[in-house]
């Protein structure tokens, strides 16, 4: 009973933090309102996934986390559109990658020749196989840029960056919903 009444404590939190407010939509609200604040749902997850696949400092798996405890949306609905946001945003980083070499002599350029060099040394040794830790907080999206330097077959890098990724929400998901 004490599990039970914690269990619904956290999902009703996880409700408020994913914003459960088109539960309390009117008749009188415009039509389609409803609808527009479900999609926002998945919006702010897909922009959540994006922004924390790319380099700036996000992540989105609390995100996630909140919107699978609430339980108001399809669990495979909120893995693929996070997947695909992060996948994306991977893809970013890539075209970053593919095009950098042409800024290296530039006086702002953040990374030194010699940094360019270890990080092109560290990805011809390991080889494509390092994608399968794209995932992997710190590592991965730098780990992205540089398969776009490598100049990475795009199936192969979306290949191996879509299960990893995937990999890693469904993993969480699971976790989640206490499959484990």
């Amino acid at each position: 009973a004490a599990a039970r009444a914690e269990q619904a404590l956290v999902r009703d939190a996880a409700r408020a933090i994913a914003g459960a407010s088109w539960q309390r939509c009117q008749p009188s609200d415009p039509p389609g309102w409803s609808a527009l604040l479900e999609l926002s749902v998945y919006l702010g997850l897909f922009a959540a996934a994006f922004g924390a696949a790319t380099l700036l400092p996000m992540q989105s798996e609390a995100a996630l986390v909140a919107l699978l405890l609430a339980d108001l949306q399809p669990a495979w609905a909120l893995l693929l559109v996070a997947s695909l946001g992060n996948v994306l945003g991977s893809l970013l980083n890539w075209l970053i990658g593919r095009s950098i070499e042409r800024w290296r002599n530039v006086r702002w350029f953040p990374a030194s020749a010699a940094q360019l060099e270890r990080a092109r040394s560290s990805y011809a040794r390991w080889g494509y196989w390092s994608l399968l830790l794209s995932w992997a907080p710190l590592i991965g999206d730098p780990l992205t840029l540089v398969a776009g330097m490598m100049r990475e077959p795009l199936w192969r890098f979306l290949l191996l960056v879509t299960l990893a990724k995937g990999g890693r929400y469904l993993i969480l998901a699971a976790v989640v919903a206490g499959w484990f």
